[in-house]
């Protein structure tokens, strides 16, 4: 399949020599004056990789690659800055605002084409990798899907652990792959027995031994992903406590990593309040109460007593079922 190519220039002359370049080597092109007009084509059709001017009217390069970035939809879009200033400065703004790479005006052809294989490989690499995570996904929901008293389980988790994260004072970035953990955080169950997964009652020895090992399952499962050097270790820990007595790793306190921590409060509380086959939900009230009493034990008391806030304020986020999707 052809590439499509968003040349962003205010000078008739470059768009008329990169056009000629970019048509020749079969790519298809499409063109953009200005820094406003070229967030509108991207939004109404993404291109494959932007070309983008530095200097420009209105909304100059380098504010057009912020806003870029800024967008969860258009954060992996490969993005060259075409540019006549050969300072060092200009080219670190540019990295510090997201650009991919610099190609200097005027075009030498070698050097152009070369730059835009590179940059359209990684973009192939970023779809193929985009893939792999829409599959890691459906396998969580596979999970879910093995239970159906846990339905909506993955998504409250998901929105509980990316609330508390922003609650805790964490930024956006962390606050999504924190999300992410809560999404994932039991995808290792698909590689327990079904027998394990839905006893009743209590569990052997043997049994909780091996239903102890989703953590690692789980994060062996998520490696392929971009993300999984972030997620993975929140998969891998979310049944540590705060005391240490927790699995698999018996981490102790600030050892433990932020996302594990936070998904083990919020999961603790879903769990509590939800109906299972041999018993009835809890009350939220119920519920926190058991968090009271496990702070700095089983739980960080910090990140217990914003919860708790999160609960009582009315700001935890209230999930319908009927709207849930992956999580994005």
């Amino acid at each position: 399949m052809t590439a499509t190519i968003l040349v962003v220039d205010d000078e008739t002359r470059s768009i008329d020599t990169l056009r000629r370049v970019l048509e020749r080597e079969g790519y298809t092109v499409r063109v953009a004056r200005n820094g406003v007009e070229a967030l509108a084509d991207i939004a109404e059709c993404m291109p494959d990789l932007v070309l983008l001017d530095v200097t420009m009217p209105e909304m100059d390069g380098f504010e057009v690659c912020q806003r870029l970035r800024e967008k969860e939809e258009t954060q992996l879009l490969p993005v060259a800055m075409l540019t006549g200033l050969n300072d060092d400065e200009s080219r670190v703004k540019g990295l510090e605002k997201g650009a991919d790479d610099f190609i200097n005006k005027p075009f030498e052809r070698t050097v152009l084409l070369a730059r835009i294989r590179s940059l359209l490989r990684v973009r192939r690499l970023t779809d193929q990798l985009e893939n792999t995570e829409r599959v890691i996904f459906a396998l969580a929901a596979t999970v879910e899907a093995r239970d159906p008293y846990t339905e909506g389980h993955l998504r409250r988790l998901a929105e509980y652990s990316y609330a508390l994260a922003l609650a805790h004072g964490c930024d956006q970035q962390q606050s999504r792959l924190i999300r992410y953990g809560g999404m994932l955080h039991d995808i290792g169950k698909i590689g327990i027995r079904e027998a394990v997964l839905q006893k009743q009652g209590p569990l052997t020895p043997e049994e909780y031994n091996e239903m102890k090992r989703h953590p690692e399952i789980g994060a062996y499962i998520v490696n392929p992903m971009r993300f999984a050097g972030a997620v993975g270790p929140m998969i891998l820990h979310h049944h540590e406590r705060w005391d240490g007595k927790g699995y698999p790793a018996q981490l102790v306190g600030a050892a433990i990593p932020l996302g594990a921590r936070i998904i083990a409060v919020v999961d603790s509380f879903d769990a509590m309040t939800t109906d299972r086959p041999y018993r009835k939900g809890m009350s939220e009230q119920d519920s926190l109460a058991i968090l009271r009493e496990g702070r700095d034990q089983q739980w960080q008391g910090h990140l217990i007593d914003l919860f708790i806030q999160l609960v009582e304020h009315g700001e935890l986020p209230r999930i319908d079922l009927q709207t849930a999707t992956r999580g994005e």
